[in-house]
């Protein structure tokens, strides 16, 4: 308890804070659904309290412009306030959202979706056809970071576009009438329905996007809202508040009132607030979880994200394979799951995680493919000592760039002691740096290694293996391989889903086993503690993560 008695000062700051911010915790909301108190004889006339959930974020939200949104902060807004095409279920399954019906041409190539009647905006104006076609193009008139997502979903010309080969109004979307949107495909794509989800394909109005003019998105009441809840209050650097909406078209489904959502960067003061009751739910990072592991309402949930080591291809050492096959050996992954992160983390050996992707056969991808890279100390050696001859030296010095968190200081610290006590001559520099910077370093390969994340946009394998086609912007260390290339666009275009699911079996295989291209480390997990009147809070394995259309605060 010594860092959350550190933290009260803090703390009573931040709530004061909110106090005067309008953002508050305040004693008119409850996050119980028990009825205000009142007489026996008079019992219906009293209604029943608010139900408020009270969550928080490590991050302000850049921006609501689904056109330039690309963090997770800004898409669990969206995904809560905002709704597409399709929208996915507790078990990341799609199903029709502003859309009621969809009609897929014969050889799946033209996709006809038919607008709900019942679709509307916050404002109580008709979601069209015409919202879609406009904010689909609008993402690549602003240049939006994740204008990639149309060229995974296979719209037409999207390559082109991106390559600036055609014109954004060239996308193969089109708004027939007012309900009905025409989607065209450059090959049949058995992920659409899933992508269509992402927010990147929400629809935008262009009325109300030009009335606000540079301002659009970045106040609650410079956006405007088609999904479960919408923004009534947003307080920058503090907090915000969603409210239901009630022109949602399932809006009687949506069972809690209120969320307020509060920043909070760091642990130790988000339990503090936790245990003062004014906060439902808390991640620990593992300098808590022994701390809390008997607590009524801890748990921890496997994570599809992945962290691993990103090597510099052009390093004149890094460049030889059993180099890095020898790196990715000679250090004990259990060791860093289980004790310095203590958090649900399992060790990685593969790009793919386990327990979240299947083949059609039902067969988890991981245990398909096996443990690629897992051997001894001596075989790491072993490898070190023939790539040390290959390259022609008797040492090798290099640095590792890590974010600037406790934790990854913490993981870099255990992979330096364990690779130079295992590998003679090796030396690691540790170099924390922000996120924002560790990318850039990346982007631009001025780097010898990193230790890099990943979690997936969509629920299907490719998601982390078309990363590393020649070029591509999630690259970033210049590993090329013809061959890998040509497998993912033939694994892109094939319909047989069986054969598809084997083609990136042997992909990975070809990234690990045959050019050890990265070094997996660990799968991430997460370490919860909430309350136990909290219900059906979901936690989705792709991003966006939160939805909380089906959460609940029941009695005690």
């Amino acid at each position: 308890m010594i860092h959350i008695k550190k933290s009260v000062s803090l703390v009573l700051a931040f709530l004061l804070a909110f106090t005067v911010s309008g953002c508050n915790f305040n004693s008119e909301q409850s996050n119980t659904n028990t009825q205000t108190p009142g007489t026996a004889e008079q019992p219906s006339q009293q209604p029943a309290a608010k139900k408020v959930l009270r969550i928080y974020e490590t991050d302000e939200v850049p921006t609501l412009d689904t056109a330039h949104a690309h963090d997770s902060a800004s898409f669990a807004v969206l995904n809560n306030s905002m709704e597409g095409l399709y929208r996915r279920d507790p078990n990341s399954q799609p199903y029709l959202a502003m859309a009621e019906k969809h009609d897929v041409s014969p050889d799946s190539l033209v996709h006809t979706f038919t607008i709900r009647s019942n679709a509307k905006w916050s404002n109580g104006d008709p979601v069209t056809a015409h919202d879609f076609e406009y904010a689909w193009k609008r993402v690549y008139e602003e240049a939006g970071h994740y204008s990639f997502m149309f060229e995974t979903a296979a719209i037409l010309h999207a390559p082109q576009i991106q390559k600036g080969e055609k014109k954004p109004e060239e996308l193969g979307v089109k708004a027939l009438d007012e309900r009905t949107l025409e989607v065209k495909l450059e090959y049949p794509n058995p992920l659409l329905n899933q992508l269509l989800s992402f927010p990147t394909f929400f629809p935008q109005k262009k009325e109300f996007v030009e009335s606000q003019k540079d301002k659009f998105g970045l106040e609650y009441n410079t956006t405007l809202y088609n999904g479960p809840f919408m923004l009534t209050d947003w307080k920058h650097e503090q907090g915000w508040t969603f409210e239901k909406n009630p022109h949602y078209w399932e809006t009687d489904k949506i069972k809690v009132d209120q969320i307020d959502v509060y920043v909070v960067k760091d642990v130790a003061t988000a339990l503090t607030l936790y245990e003062s009751g004014q906060l439902d739910r808390v991640s620990l990072n593992s300098s808590f979880v022994d701390q809390y592991r008997d607590k009524e309402g801890f748990t921890t949930i496997k994570d599809p994200s992945i962290r691993f080591l990103r090597f510099n291809h052009t390093h004149p050492a890094l460049a030889n394979a059993n180099i890095r096959r020898a790196i990715n050996m000679a250090w004990d992954k259990e060791g860093l799951t289980n004790v310095i992160l203590n958090d649900g983390a399992t060790p990685l050996y593969g790009v793919v995680p386990g327990g979240f992707f299947f083949s059609p056969e039902g067969k988890d991808y991981r245990e398909l493919n096996g443990e690629i890279n897992k051997g001894t100390v001596e075989q790491a050696q072993e490898l070190w000592k023939k790539g040390l001859q290959e390259v022609g030296v008797s040492e090798v010095k290099v640095a590792l760039n890590l974010a600037d968190t406790d934790q990854q200081k913490k993981v870099g610290e255990f992979l330096k002691n364990q690779l130079e006590k295992n590998l003679p001559g090796f030396t690691m520099e540790l170099k924390s740096v922000p996120t924002s910077q560790r990318l850039e370093l990346e982007k631009a390969i001025t780097y010898d290694i990193s230790i890099s994340s990943w979690g997936p946009d969509y629920s299907d394998p490719m998601t982390y293996l078309d990363m590393w086609v020649t070029g591509g912007s999630a690259n970033r260390m210049k590993y090329s391989n013809p061959k890998y290339d040509e497998m993912v666009k033939q694994a892109k275009t094939e319909t047989d889903l069986s054969k598809r699911f084997q083609i990136m079996l042997e992909l990975e295989k070809m990234l690990l086993v045959e050019d050890v291209a990265i070094a997996p480390l660990y799968q991430e997990g997460l370490a919860i503690l909430q309350r136990p009147t909290v219900k059906d809070y979901v936690v989705l394995p792709t991003a966006p993560k939160y939805n909380y259309q089906w959460v609940d605060i029941v009695s005690p």
